[in-house]
């Protein structure tokens, strides 16, 4: 039986490439050939929602402290490129509307959700999404698995998919503890073997594994039929699949 390639996504972009979670990590991975691309999100003082892993800004930026702590205003001004390379000095953390600006549609965006902050994340969320209206481009992931269950039940045509590390004895089964649908499964690539991710897809969940950067890891999880692979290295995991 044929098992059909995985698609591309872009960890932060092309984390391993340029400055993580900026502008210019989305448009290389997507030049690379990642068809889908995943980033992290957080909300400011003032209530933006900007893309940026860490809950502060220290390792990432030249400014220090939380971001839910400091206005847009200040944020947007801090370089969040010279850290990783002199090349990319300049770089801002960016809106997660201004990703998607520059992620076409039809391309999914996979939105992980680092913090509920007291609801007020799900709040601007739903709002924003509402507002762009590209349900079908959007999954929504978060390690916090009831962020996950409110986001769905207040908008149902959102897609939601669970974010975890944990080997678990079944992997389909927990998704269905959730009550709610269950697009995708985002395991720790170590935490899912050939039958627990032929049981996932069977049951129609789409598998994510990240962060997946090694040529064996790569060949291990195409093997197996996952869905997509999560990767800092679009362009790497490309050619392994087009040789």
């Amino acid at each position: 039986m044929h098992t059909p390639k995985p698609i591309i996504i872009g960890h932060r972009g092309a984390a391993g490439e340029a400055p993580e979670n900026t502008l210019a990590s989305f448009v290389l991975a997507l030049s690379q050939g990642a068809q889908a691309i995943e980033l992290d999100v957080h909300i400011t003082k003032d209530g933006e929602i900007v893309v940026c892993h860490d809950g502060t800004l220290d390792r990432t930026t030249n400014g220090s402290g939380l971001i839910c702590d400091k206005p847009w205003a200040v944020i947007q001004k801090l370089d969040a490129g010279a850290w990783f390379s002199e090349k990319f000095r300049g770089e801002r953390i960016p809106l997660l509307s201004e990703v998607f600006d520059v992620v076409p549609k039809g391309t999914l965006i996979n939105v992980e959700v680092k913090h509920a902050y007291e609801g007020r994340m799900e709040k601007a969320l739903l709002a924003f999404f509402r507002e762009v209206n590209r349900y079908e481009d959007v999954v929504v992931s978060s390690f916090d698995h009831k962020v996950i269950q409110r986001l769905k039940r207040a908008e149902p045509a959102l897609k939601v998919g669970l974010l975890y590390a944990a080997n678990l004895i079944d992997h389909t089964g927990y998704a269905k503890l959730l009550e709610v649908e269950v697009y995708s499964l985002h395991p720790h690539y170590h935490s899912m073997d050939e039958t627990d991710i032929a049981s996932a897809t069977a049951a129609g969940l789409a598998v994510y594994p990240y962060t997946v950067n090694e040529l064996s890891d790569y060949q291990r999880l195409t093997n197996a039929g996952v869905t997509g692979i999560i990767t800092d290295f679009p362009g790497r995991l490309k050619a392994f699949l087009h040789t």
